[in-house]
């Protein structure tokens, strides 16, 4: 993505798992966010994409999640705000901008 104009997001997940359905909804969720950003927290990615990349994702994720049962919601942070982060604890992992390897 070098030289293209890049938006940085937070996506957040709720899936219900109380059926096998839900449990592969959850799956399939996460290999979703999994193909666009890092995983930070077990239902949480930080993603850093194109615009047209944010509505692939978009588009992914509706065809999978139930609308009535399951929650994703997705924060368009301000530029650069993924290199910005106060976090405490365990270090991060990898760095938003890194390589990403699919």
């Amino acid at each position: 993505m070098d030289g293209e104009l890049t938006m940085d997001l937070l996506v957040t997940y709720d899936v219900e798992t109380v059926t096998p359905q839900g449990q592969r909804r959850l799956r399939a969720v996460a290999k979703i966010c999994e193909a666009y950003g890092h995983r930070v927290q077990k239902s949480v990615f930080e993603v850093v994409c194109r615009d047209a990349d944010k509505v692939r994702l978009v588009a992914e994720l509706q065809a999978v999640i139930d609308p009535v049962r399951d929650s994703v919601r997705i924060y368009r942070l301000p530029a650069s705000a993924l290199d910005d982060v106060e976090h405490l604890g365990k270090p991060r992992a990898v760095d938003p901008r890194g390589p990403f390897v699919i």
